[in-house]
């Protein structure tokens, strides 16, 4: 199977880094036509020049912060006004960890205008286009604690959750109109953002570094964190016509680690 997006045009959030950096790199190697969202104006310019240019692709980047919710729909306003997309990822910056006892109703009203509004913001503006051509697909960057919470990620455990339900009921009101809307469920990644994470409970249980990156590879029964570049061969997968029956899915990706069945 190879998977050609020539010709298809998609929009990254959080492409400078990590999981959404490695997702614009594979569908800009199966051809397709790469807008780059994140507020590091230098990290986009990097990004840019290591994605690939094989199908004569323009790629480009919008400068956005994800956390400035009015700034946010401005840009993308601009942005929808002028462009249309084939291929939408759903990915931001996570809130900041803590349980419910450290977080305030003000935490919870940023983390979902993070995580719910922007996604769906995004997601309706992109939806104009995708149902003039007939093809869409909106793929959402998630995360596993959906199913099944971590204590210490309440902020985003809550609004992935929403935003996934949401997505399941927004996946069946356009399936009709040739477009898909999954969401993917992320595990334990080889990421900066899981070492920021892990050195953060380093530090709350006095361990080293090690020892928790030691504890998470043995729950895990693939025994090794995920590569970046393995996420986007699913976010490929699902962005191509061979995707075209699979929608209002939550697809763990996590080596394994999930105990929960449906």
């Amino acid at each position: 199977m190879h998977i050609d997006l020539t010709g298809k045009k998609a929009l990254v959030g959080g492409a400078t880094s990590g999981i959404g950096k490695a997702i614009a790199k594979e569908l800009a190697a199966c051809g397709a036509e790469v807008t780059l969202m994140a507020r590091n104006e230098d990290k986009l310019k990097d990004v840019l020049k290591d994605l690939s240019v094989g199908n004569g692709q323009q790629h480009g980047f919008l400068k956005t912060d994800f956390m400035d919710f009015e700034q946010h729909q401005a840009n993308l306003t601009a942005y929808f006004d002028a462009n249309q997309v084939d291929v939408l990822v759903n990915n931001t910056n996570g809130p900041a960890a803590g349980d419910v006892s450290h977080k305030n109703i003000a935490d919870y009203q940023q983390a979902f205008d993070l995580l719910f509004k922007n996604a769906v913001y995004t997601s309706e503006l992109a939806l104009k286009g995708m149902r003039g051509s007939g093809f869409g697909r909106i793929i959402n960057v998630s995360s596993l604690t959906v199913k099944e919470p971590q204590d210490s990620l309440v902020l985003s455990n809550t609004m992935r959750v929403a935003l996934v339900s949401w997505s399941k009921s927004l996946s069946k009101a356009v399936a009709a109109d040739g477009i898909t809307v999954n969401s993917i469920l992320t595990g334990y990644f080889a990421t900066d953002r899981l070492y920021d994470l892990m050195n953060n409970q380093a530090k709350n249980e006095g361990v080293s570094l090690e020892t928790i990156e030691k504890r998470r590879i043995e729950s895990m029964p693939i025994k090794r964190l995920g590569k970046p570049e393995e996420y986007g061969y699913l976010a490929a997968f699902l962005a191509s016509p061979y995707a075209s029956f699979l929608t209002g899915a939550s697809i763990p990706l996590d080596g394994g680690l999930s105990n929960v069945v449906f």
